[in-house]
């Protein structure tokens, strides 16, 4: 029994959910860049001033990503950029994730990005500096940033809790509400807020004008004077506290299961519209937290005039999403990745004939495999099963060859002895029913009388 148990538990290493979805990334990863190269090969043979060999270095030059700049100290300095760039691709895959897990899907993310990105460059640059410590500032004005993001994500919440209304629909509407309403506050108010005295009249003012700026704790020195700060560990905490979140409490589960099904976790007594809400809510203060920290990063630009035009970050992020299998933590590795790729490609101009947008190709590629992950993942499974099937009737057939294929251990105990054969009658092969019945018969005596 307690070999039966412990073989029961053990799984075997590709029936792993966590295995399954790596190898499904990979292979989504994998075929990304295989279209690339084929692009950018047939670009080379089908011109005439292209050499063939500019396709292999093109597409190593990819794969470099920072490591294409050249000397260490260009190399630290790009590499400490892309993980600064990815702090808001993180934030926003992990919206988009976490709406994913409770069976939505969070197109809301570049208005939820705008309005946490309004609310944290109001709060900080309109407390005037010295007041209050420049701190106390940053954290108001992270704050603000996310509750606003809270409040844009609530809004499709609350609609498709309330009265069904998809949540696809209300999220695009919210989203071109939030490019009309930024434009609106800050062109009301450009003199205060826009950045006049830069000549960059179409961005606002660095939050550092103000002597707002995240700290950096010594890693912009460490990557050679980059923009990185530690809003980079801040996402990194964020993603793990979600997933456990997720899955260690009952709250996540109760989220997770009304992804899974809605009137099943209604039946069991859970608060389905309530979760419907909360999740919209926390993926939108996901996103405003991710605009909030580029923004106070303190030397970013923010474009204000926002109404024909929404973020791409906040778009960006389902593609992350997807391509972690709407893992928390894999998120943080999937965005980074993108990143990685994007920064390879900008250095195609100037290494190679080709330009930078095959990196944005391949990018794209790779998020239209990774809307087959599941796809992948179940024939994986499907195809580990049966693999396992067979060799466990194998090893059954080595073990027992009496046994018939495909019949368990259990199966042939459970199954009735066969019947043992009829004795033999006199004179012939079978006893037929005339001889058993004279065999029953009392012998009595010849006269008849029992004598």
């Amino acid at each position: 029994m307690r070999n039966q148990a412990s073989e029961t538990k053990k799984v075997p290493f590709f029936r792993k959910p966590a295995v399954q979805s790596i190898v499904a990334s990979l292979i989504c990863v994998l075929g990304g860049l295989l279209v690339g190269f084929i692009v950018l090969l047939l670009m080379a043979v089908f011109s005439k001033d292209i050499p063939v060999s500019e396709a292999f270095r093109g597409i190593l030059i990819v794969l470099s990503g920072p490591i294409a700049a050249g000397n260490p100290k260009d190399v630290l300095f790009t590499c400490g950029n892309m993980l600064f760039t990815a702090t808001p691709l993180i934030m926003t895959g992990l919206s988009v994730a976490l709406a994913f897990k409770t069976g939505l899907f969070n197109i809301g993310a570049p208005g939820q990005y705008l309005m946490g990105a309004m609310g944290s460059l109001l709060v900080a640059l309109s407390i005037p500096q010295g007041t209050m410590p420049a701190a106390l500032i940053w954290i108001l004005a992270f704050l603000a940033g996310t509750l606003l993001g809270v409040l844009w994500g609530a809004i499709p919440g609350f609609f498709k809790a309330k009265f069904n209304v998809n949540e696809v629909i209300v999220c695009i509407l919210t989203n071109w509400i939030a490019a009309n309403v930024v434009s609106w506050v800050f062109y009301a108010n450009q003199e205060k807020f826009v950045n006049i005295a830069e000549t960059k009249t179409n961005f606002i003012k660095k939050t550092i004008s103000n002597g707002v700026s995240t700290a950096t704790f010594g890693l912009d020195k460490l990557f050679a004077n980059s923009y990185l700060d530690v809003s980079i560990v801040i996402v990194c905490v964020i993603a793990v506290l979600l997933y456990v979140m997720l899955n260690k409490t009952t709250f996540g589960y109760e989220l997770r299961a009304c992804g899974y099904n809605r009137n099943a976790a209604k039946y069991a007594g859970m608060n389905e519209k309530r979760n419907i809400l909360l999740s919209m809510a926390i993926a939108g203060g996901l996103a405003g937290c991710g605009a909030a920290l580029w923004c106070l990063n303190g030397q970013q630009d923010f474009k204000w005039n926002t109404y024909q035009s929404l973020p791409n970050v906040g778009f960006n992020g389902i593609p992350a999403a997807l391509l972690a299998s709407n893992n928390p933590i894999g998120v943080i590795f999937s965005a980074i990745f993108l990143r990685y790729i994007d920064t390879g490609g900008s250095y195609l101009p100037g290494e190679t004939s080709f330009n930078e947008y095959v990196s944005q190709l391949i990018i794209a590629v790779i998020i239209y495999f990774a809307g087959f992950s599941k796809f992948i993942k179940d024939y994986l499974k499907k195809k580990q099963m049966k693999k396992e099937t067979a060799a466990t009737i194998a090893g059954d057939f080595v073990k027992n060859p009496e046994r018939p294929i495909g019949q368990t251990a259990s199966e042939q105990s459970a199954a009735p002895p066969p019947e043992a054969p009829a004795p033999a009658g006199p004179g012939s092969g079978e006893e037929t029913a005339e001889t058993a019945s004279a065999a029953d018969v009392p012998a009595e005596g010849k006269d008849g009388d029992g004598q």
